[in-house]
């Protein structure tokens, strides 16, 4: 009889080894495809996030695009109407303003102050329609000039930033000609801005 049972439970316990082997192998092999699609998943919504920031930003800089050209043929426009010789710097102007943090406005509006955009520059020196320096200084183009003036209104030149760094559009209108010398200097250059356009432009739309 013992010899009997022996072999019965022999089976038995030979049958549960590979059984439990099954099992650990199994869960292991379990894991390891959870965490691959786990990885899987995150990448795949890493992938989607940079596509929509792409598109995001895609769509930003084509808004941007086609303000300023709404700008610039506001600018060209203007010059244009009134038979100015600086029609065409739009969008020197537009691109200038922009480095400089100043109202895109400001630049064409002094010049239509100054010397009827360009009509009447400075007698004794070249390309200055701004009356830059008091006719006393010109400029090798007038994409020069328009360069040089920007980059003083914004207070981007350590020699003439105590004027107009960190200024309003009144604030700068008043150090570049103050009302003891033109009385309504910011009104004149205002009124000029506005007749050029609204301060905030919608973009350009196409039909």
């Amino acid at each position: 009889m013992r010899f009997v049972q022996s072999l019965m439970f022999l089976p038995f316990m030979t049958g549960t080894v590979p059984f439990g082997s099954i099992v650990i192998n199994t869960t292991k092999e379990s894991t390891q495809t959870v965490f691959i699609q786990k990885q899987n998943i995150e990448v795949s919504g890493l992938l989607a996030f940079n596509q929509v920031l792409a598109q995001e930003t895609k769509d930003l800089k084509a808004h941007l695009d086609s303000v300023r050209q709404a700008k610039v043929e506001a600018i060209d426009a203007y010059f244009k109407s009134h038979d100015m010789p600086l029609a065409g710097m739009g969008m020197k102007m537009v691109e200038e303003a922009e480095k400089n943090d100043l109202d895109w406005r400001l630049l064409p509006a002094i010049t239509v102050r100054e010397s009827t955009g360009g009509k009447f520059d400075c007698k004794k020196v070249s390309n200055n329609a701004f009356g830059w320096g008091s006719c006393k200084i010109g400029f090798d183009s007038n994409e020069k000039a328009i360069e040089t003036v920007a980059r003083n209104l914004g207070g981007n030149n350590p020699n003439t930033a105590k004027h107009y760094a960190d200024k309003t559009t009144d604030q700068i209108l008043k150090a570049y000609n103050p009302p003891s010398i033109i009385p309504n200097y910011v009104k004149q250059v205002k009124s000029i801005m506005k007749a050029i356009g609204e301060e905030e432009l919608i973009e350009k739309t196409t039909t």
